[in-house]
């Protein structure tokens, strides 16, 4: 999955905090876990002919340093959805990576600068609303295009183009936005909560942006957020990693079931087939293990191992 992933033309991350147990020391310390979701239409094809990174892969570090995440993107080229952190800065300055932001962070900071300048939060909120509007119009299209199809459907490409074209009705709401930061920044207190939302937006300006240019791309980096939801409500559960070996065993065992969940496949009765299969397979066949594989050939009635026509 994680090899996969990797072929995709635009991978989503994020990463938040798993708390690992600490001997001796009475506390736990924070390791991290982070995301990487692949997209569905692109990438190269696998030994079992499939296409794309249709999965979501987890990985766990003992730390939040730039190491992580420069060495699991190490091989990737494309399009890399994330937010403002520094340590991915040294992936998009060797040029392979290119850095798309996300508006929902961008519009969290104007939100949370309500409170101490109600009149600004609402101007910028308001804006924002109108770039969400254009992406509600492009699914709204594509939905109908869709229907009228009945079971062709539309293709990935066919989706990406309808949606480019509405985003050109973003590009002059962004001109308003970029007009309306440079000169509200000159008016607002220089460290007040509405001033460093206007920073941060401007400091991501370019890479804000970059959704317009092509349809494949998103406007927010919201799917790896909701994909690191299970890890939160996790801690609650069980509480921590009693060590960083099974850090990484818990970001596999999530990797797994969130890929199946994204398929639609029900986590135990998958988990199941795999592990009850997984030791006597060659590593050649290991890709009909894949989650959309196996709930194909489980669909079609393929024996598990063997090749479908």
């Amino acid at each position: 999955m994680t090899q996969r992933v990797r072929q995709s033309k635009v991978i989503h991350t994020d990463e938040t905090r798993v708390p690992i147990q600490a001997p001796g020391e009475g506390k736990c310390r924070s390791g991290r876990i982070w995301t990487y979701i692949g997209d569905a239409a692109s990438g190269a094809s696998g030994a079992s002919g499939a296409s794309g990174g249709p999965y979501i892969v987890y990985d766990y570090t003992p730390d939040r340093t730039r190491a992580g995440p420069s060495k699991w993107l190490a091989s990737f080229r494309g399009y890399l959805q994330a937010d403002a952190y520094g340590g991915y800065d040294g992936i998009y300055c060797k040029g392979d990576v290119i850095e798309v932001a996300c508006w929902a962070h961008a519009r969290r900071k104007f939100f949370d600068a309500r409170e101490t300048d109600g009149r600004r939060a609402a101007e910028m909120l308001g804006m924002v609303r109108e770039l969400y509007a254009v992406e509600d119009t492009a699914k709204e299209k594509i939905a109908a295009l869709a229907k009228g199809r009945g079971m062709d459907g539309v293709t990935h490409d066919e989706g990406d183009a309808l949606r480019l074209e509405s985003r050109q009705r973003s590009v002059p709401i962004l001109e308003k936005i970029k007009t309306w930061l440079d000169a509200e920044l000159q008016l607002v207190l220089p460290r007040s909560p509405m001033a460093a939302a206007i920073n941060y937006t401007l400091n991501q300006w370019a890479a804000l942006n970059r959704y317009v240019e092509q349809g494949f791309l998103n406007i927010d980096n919201n799917a790896a957020e909701r994909a690191l939801k299970r890890i939160a409500i996790g801690r609650k559960n069980w509480l921590f990693a009693g060590n960083d070996h099974f850090g990484g065993v818990t970001a596999t065992l999530y990797s797994l079931i969130a890929s199946a969940e994204r398929h639609g496949l029900d986590p135990q009765r998958y988990l199941t087939s795999v592990l009850a299969r997984i030791a006597a397979m060659p590593v050649s066949q290991l890709p009909h293990l894949l989650p959309d594989q196996w709930k194909r050939r489980d669909i079609d009635g393929t024996p598990i191992g063997t090749a479908s026509a």
